[in-house]
């Protein structure tokens, strides 16, 4: 049996500028994104003008990876960032450092872009949405 994976982010109101950050910053194609407002109107949980605005789901296709976006529902706790990494694995050097410098933009470097014994470039950086991503070139694999 087969199956995929893919992360799926949670911000607090701020999806929209996510998906459209990361659809710059990694080259990406937003395939979709619909808002709770794009719902049928449920009379038994009415909505607020602003939760209608908020997005239910986005979906970001990058290469041939999906990452996937929501708000949390208004009043939900949120905790930015922490609890999800992702990895990236550029075939080049250059690409990665592009990345990497946008991901940067806004955000802070949390290990610099440096060779390593597993990769001819890695680093972390966490971005302006408080995500960590290691950007990861993939090195000479031992035969």
């Amino acid at each position: 049996m087969s199956i995929s994976l893919n992360p799926y982010l949670y911000f607090d109101g701020n999806t929209r500028e996510a998906v459209h950050f990361y659809e710059k910053a990694l080259g990406g194609k937003v395939m979709g994104i619909m808002t709770y407002g794009d719902m049928p109107d449920d009379p038994n949980h009415p909505l607020t003008d602003n939760m209608k605005d908020r997005i239910m789901h986005a979906h970001l296709k990058v290469g041939d990876a999906d990452l996937m976006f929501s708000d949390t529902f208004a009043g939900m706790p949120y905790q930015p960032g922490n609890t999800i990494q992702i990895a990236i694995h550029p075939k080049e050097e250059a690409r990665a450092r592009e990345i990497f410098a946008a991901l940067e933009d806004g955000g802070q470097v949390v290990i610099p872009l440096h060779k390593t014994d597993w990769s001819p470039l890695y680093g972390m950086v966490k971005d302006k949405f408080g995500v960590n991503f290691n950007v990861n070139v993939q090195g000479e694999q031992p035969q």
